[in-house]
């Protein structure tokens, strides 16, 4: 990993193998817990991370946010850091990039996470929207189609089928016998099948 940061990214100001033995010095106290190190360690990167950050997200705003975090983490994470292994540089540099990208993969999840709401949420109005129109429009041809029966087809009908009567009181209901209560609910809805164009099956 030695070098790693030469390859990638352009040195800034004061930078070079006596800057990064510095940057190395630095890290080492700031895995100790020296806060002056570690403001030390932060004024001499900050510019350098955030200028990564940026043109990955290419938002100031969160390129700052990410900043601040990739420093927390820094601070946080110094022990881990192994001197033998690159330079404190590179560790950060790495670090920086990973959070960079983490952040718009995380953006990029919600966009279509919220697009995808979106969607269904338009499916189930637009669906809602088009299921009333259809029961509105079934209701007044349905209500067409009953006025074409005779009355007691009709009576026996509603009941039978919107009042929830039982063919026996709906022969109660219109005192008459049940077989001819059966027989026009019976007509009355062949009627209303053929006006409205039901199948047979």
């Amino acid at each position: 990993m030695r070098g790693h940061e030469t390859v990638m990214y352009m040195h800034p100001p004061g930078s070079g193998p006596a800057a990064s033995a510095d940057i190395d010095e630095l890290m080492e106290l700031v895995a100790q817990g020296d806060q002056s190190a570690f403001g030390s360690l932060y004024d001499a990167l900050a510019p350098h991370v955030h200028g990564l950050v940026l043109r990955v997200l290419r938002d100031p705003a969160q390129s700052e946010e990410v900043t601040q975090e990739v420093f927390l983490e820094v601070w946080q994470q110094a022990k881990r850091f192994d001197a033998d292994r690159g330079r404190a540089r590179a560790w950060i540099t790495v670090m920086a990039h990973r959070r960079a990208v983490d952040r718009v993969r995380a953006a990029q999840a919600s966009q279509e996470r919220d697009l995808r709401e979106g969607i269904k949420e338009y499916r189930e109005s637009y669906d809602d929207v088009e299921h009333r129109v259809q029961v509105a429009l079934e209701s007044e041809r349905v209500h067409k189609a009953m006025e074409s029966l005779t009355e007691v087809q009709r009576q026996a009908i509603k009941l039978a089928y919107y009042g929830g009567y039982s063919y026996g009181e709906v022969a109660q209901a219109l005192d008459l016998p049940l077989g001819t209560v059966k027989t026009r609910i019976r007509d009355g809805m062949i009627r209303l099948r053929d006006t409205l164009g039901v199948g047979h099956g």
